[in-house]
């Protein structure tokens, strides 16, 4: 009894179930780091205010060899979050790799992804998983839409801008493919080609596969802490040899029905 009330007392209301570490999840959470430190502990709360008793849930944290103490902090949370899973990378490969990380590490057969800096709203991935659920199986990626974002001007224009080049080159039909905030089934993911960057077109690449998206508009948050890794011209520069690859791949791909005899 003493033991069920200490669990109690760490947990809350939000105290996971007994047998947490031995169910397989359903869902898992990958959460990407490279100098995150001060948001981890708040993201990490509001994944498990969001998810705790809503579905059996894991959640992966990839830290991408860190130059803070991320991976310290995240050692430290491991204490209070029991669901948390800690990958690191010995070298820094980058957000693409570390989502494919995290995703090859998951157990769950559904995965959710987050952006490491808070931005993305944890509270939003019971909606895309009440969308897939009264969805056709055909949709394999549920992108969330960032309809209000809380970005610097120019951050905003430069999106504005690639998205409207992205979409007329690869016809994705996807208003905001670089929102962090992802749903997708596991084995769909891990059997498109991989390729440094490649997160930023997985709507084209589900397409090219043969599955479904639907965007789903989702709520967006000023940075919690630090800086951005990122700028406009990294990402324009990368982003020309990105789209001219990603529209290849599409141009070269071929798909055919099969049947078991």
């Amino acid at each position: 009894m003493r033991a069920a009330a200490s669990v109690c007392s760490r947990f809350g209301d939000n105290a996971p179930p007994a047998n947490l570490r031995t169910v397989m999840p359903a869902l898992s959470v990958v959460v990407p780091v490279f100098n995150e430190r001060g948001n981890i502990p708040p993201l990490l709360a509001e994944i498990a205010a969001a998810l705790r008793g809503r579905v059996e849930f894991e959640v992966v944290y990839v830290d991408d060899a860190s130059r803070d103490d991320s991976l310290d902090v995240l050692r430290a949370a491991k204490a209070g979050h029991p669901e948390l899973r800690v990958i690191r990378h010995l070298q820094q490969s980058g957000q693409s790799t570390a989502i494919r990380s995290g995703v090859k590490a998951a157990r769950g057969s559904w995965i959710a992804t987050l952006d490491g800096d808070g931005q993305n709203d944890p509270a939003d991935i019971p909606k895309l998983l009440a969308m897939r659920d009264e969805s056709p199986p055909a949709i394999k990626l549920f992108a969330g839409w960032r309809v209000n974002r809380q970005d610097s001007g120019s951050k905003r224009w430069a999106s504005k801008w690639a998205n409207a080049i992205r979409s007329r080159l690869l016809r994705d039909d996807t208003p905001d493919t670089g929102c962090g905030i992802k749903l997708f089934e596991r084995a769909a993911f891990l059997d498109l080609p991989y390729f440094d960057h490649m997160h930023r077109y997985l709507p084209a690449l589900m397409q090219r596969a043969g599955w479904q998206v639907k965007s789903v508009p989702v709520n967006h948050r000023p940075r919690g802490s630090g800086s951005s890794k990122y700028n406009n011209l990294n990402r324009a520069l990368v982003g020309i040899a990105d789209l001219r690859g990603v529209a290849w791949l599409i141009k070269r791909s071929k798909r055919t029905g099969i049947e078991e005899v």
